[in-house]
């Protein structure tokens, strides 16, 4: 045991377990090896708390067991709840509000029916967001609309599922989309809102992991939606799903980015439309979907 490990256990003294130097390196070896994330120096104590809620639930003692246990069954149904546990999850409605009127003049110049993969779903806000964009721009011709929305974690795609809200999280809408894109709850649904059917039908839910050897997308989209993802990525992760999604992309499809990440990369087919807004090179790119 180095004086390092040493001092960090004795600062820690109340702590139900003990996350030693190599149990936290073989979670960041795991989760990147699983869902692409990297995972800096930075982020030890948000693994320590997401973690022990799964020992705590699976009666486990330490770190180093509970490692050992994935690590011994590779189809285990606990790297689910081990990628949900490390996997960020900030979303809003309308979040990034500058690509929604992008998107809604794009789609008025596409062939419908028009298509959209939004590739980190999380709980549904953006997913949603994009379907109430498309209804506001295309109006009739929306409803044969499609969007995809896949995330890597489980339990937050049920949650979209639902279509459920509470007041709270869509208290930045204006009133008229209130009004025109959800229903209100009462009785024991009181204080809660649900996005009405005609645009939850616009949206599919599935799980989808990035990292994936295959996505089992079989169709290409005017827009892809990949926001606050690459950024837990490192480059050579990122630049490969970059050359991805190329081929899923028809001729002027957009791609979308979140507002701290940048693609302006050589080894990549996308070059900057607009703020954070990227379309495809003129470059053919080989089919690896």
């Amino acid at each position: 045991m180095t004086i390092k490990q040493t001092a960090r256990q004795i600062a820690t003294p109340a702590r139900d377990f003990l996350l030693t130097d190599s149990d936290f390196s073989r979670v960041r070896a795991l989760i990147h090896q699983r869902a692409g994330i990297a995972l800096g120096e930075q982020k030890r104590e948000m693994v320590y708390s997401r973690l022990s809620r799964r020992l705590r639930e699976l009666g486990m003692s330490d770190f180093t067991s509970y490692l050992a246990l994935l690590e011994s069954e590779k189809d285990s149904a606990e790297w689910q709840s081990f990628t949900n546990a490390l996997t960020t999850n900030l979303t809003a409605f309308f979040r990034e509000a500058h690509h929604f009127p992008l998107l809604a003049e794009h789609m008025k110049n596409c062939t419908t029916p028009v298509t959209v993969w939004c590739s980190a779903a999380s709980t549904g806000e953006e997913p949603y967001s994009i379907a109430m964009t498309l209804i506001e721009a295309l109006g009739s011709r929306a409803s044969g609309a499609s969007i995809i929305a896949t995330d890597i974690d489980t339990q937050v795609l049920e949650k979209a599922a639902t279509g459920v809200y509470t007041m709270e999280q869509v208290s930045k809408l204006p009133l008229e989309r209130l009004k025109r894109f959800f229903l209100k709850g009462s009785g024991a649904r009181a204080g809660q809102v649900r996005i009405r059917p005609e645009v939850a039908a616009m949206v599919k839910f599935s799980q989808l992991n990035l990292l994936d050897a295959r996505w089992g997308l079989n169709e290409q989209f005017d827009a892809i939606f990949c926001r606050n993802v690459m950024i837990y990525f490192d480059k050579p992760t990122q630049n490969k799903i970059l050359q991805r999604f190329a081929p899923l992309m028809k001729a002027h499809g957009l791609l979308f980015a979140g507002h701290s990440e940048n693609f302006s990369s050589a080894q990549q087919p996308f070059r900057l439309r607009g703020q954070t807004v990227y379309e495809l090179d003129a470059r053919q790119i080989k089919d690896s979907t």
